[in-house]
């Protein structure tokens, strides 16, 4: 037996009123219907008025006992019968629900046929980045496409009870909704919704481009980048890591994949997807990572020190990752983190490792804390510019130490009265 699923319910709300601000040459006041869904309104003209002593608020009609007042009040509940059934047609039918689409419903304009869908125009874009893979647009970043649909999608059933909304009725208040949701229901913090977002925005200003749309909704929206500061190794660290004894053949693979990490500044994807024809001799005859990034596809080159190599010389000849042309046994992302876990509590490391620790631990233990200029750091991690290197630069206390002792020096020779 099947359990239905309840659906949260939009809220709907009609008002009659009138206008008192517009009275007309023989005393009148229009009469005027609100349409209110999920505190959204929009106006109905009546096309009707009625002299303000005769009107009763509280009843939302005409006092009057003549035949004009009998009228208008029939055809108040007519408007509203028909505004009612117009909403509850839509429910049923799982279709977006707002006060413009029942508005223009009742005037005859079919929403269906007035321009493109969010869901429709977004499930559009992620085709064409996939069919893009691999030379445009890395799998992560399909990924996170398609997980941007499917949050946005699961937004408007939720806390919209719609299954899709037309791009011209998508407003600030709708992307604001969406952003509470991303960091309440979902659980993102704010860079992670700030992402999200702005594959929101990319799918508006292709909206924008094509003339679906003639107003931005993200105007005036800014986005803000909270500064985050990934924990790296100290080789203190690295080396309690490197010497631990480790039993537990699977917790042995990740702590050897990620000492591999933190010697060749390699992201997660790329070590998985590194393969035996990205290893090369150069011409100082040395052992080289040449490969380009799944991210940017800028290329990296990494000279290999013994620790690296003795790693790729550890699993050269196993048959299972021969066979996946992998040549190292790395997992999913998901789980190469679960088991760093278990790992920093083996070694009595208190500090969250993850594949970008290992990156950022060359970038700052390995490379520039031991002199490595900021140009060829920047080389080795693919970065395009220095300019990215510099997230990954960290002054060490040794590095102050070192150059305090410089200091003291220089300062030896002066004579004082300390």
């Amino acid at each position: 037996m099947q359990e239905k699923t309840i659906q949260k319910r939009c809220t709907f709300n009609l008002m009659c009123y009138v206008k008192k601000d517009k009275v007309s040459k023989e005393g009148k006041l229009p009469v005027c219907m609100r349409i209110t869904v999920n505190k959204q309104s929009v106006f109905l003209s009546m096309k009707s008025s009625v002299a303000p002593e005769l009107w009763n608020q509280a009843k939302e009609q005409s006092r009057g006992k003549d035949r004009f007042s009998q009228e208008l009040n029939h055809y108040i509940e007519s408007v509203k019968s028909r505004l009612y059934r117009i909403h509850r047609e839509l429910e049923i039918d799982g279709k977006p629900i707002t006060a413009q689409t029942i508005k223009d419903i009742f005037m005859g304009n079919n929403t269906e046929d007035k321009g493109k869908t969010l869901v429709e125009i977004h499930s559009e874009h992620n085709d064409r980045c996939r069919r893009l893979a691999g030379t445009e647009y890395s799998t992560s970043t399909i990924y996170k496409f398609n997980a941007s649909l499917k949050f946005l999608q699961e937004f408007m059933k939720s806390e919209l009870n719609i299954e899709d909304i037309p791009l011209n009725q998508i407003n600030e208040d709708f992307i604001r909704k969406y952003e509470l949701y991303l960091k309440t229901e979902r659980g993102c913090c704010n860079n992670s919704a700030v992402e999200h977002l702005k594959i929101f925005k990319k799918i508006i200003r292709i909206a924008l481009a094509n003339d679906w749309i003639e107003k931005n909704p993200f105007v005036s929206i800014k986005f803000r980048h909270d500064e985050v500061h990934i924990e790296f190794l100290t080789m203190g660290e690295l080396e309690t890591i490197i010497n631990k004894p480790i039993a537990n053949k699977r917790l042995l693979q990740i702590r050897d994949v990620f000492v591999f990490c933190a010697f060749t500044g390699l992201a997660f994807v790329d070590v998985k997807s590194l393969r035996k024809e990205h290893t090369i001799r150069g011409n100082d005859g040395n052992l080289w990572i040449r490969k380009s990034r799944e991210k940017t596809n800028n290329m990296c080159n990494i000279p290999l020190l013994q620790i690296p190599k003795s790693i790729l010389e550890k699993y050269e000849n196993i048959k299972e990752w021969q066979m996946k042309e992998q040549l190292l046994p790395v997992p999913t992302n998901q789980k190469m983190n679960c088991y760093l876990k278990e790992v920093a509590d083996i070694c009595g490391i208190d500090k969250r490792l993850t594949t970008h620790c290992a990156r950022h631990t060359f970038a700052t233990s390995i490379t520039l804390a031991n002199k490595v200029a900021m140009e060829n750091v920047a080389k080795m991690l693919g970065h395009s510019s220095t300019r990215m290197t510099q997230h990954y630069a960290r002054v060490l206390d040794q590095s102050i130490a070192s150059d305090m002792m410089n200091v003291e020096k220089a300062l030896e020779n002066i004579n004082g009265a300390y």
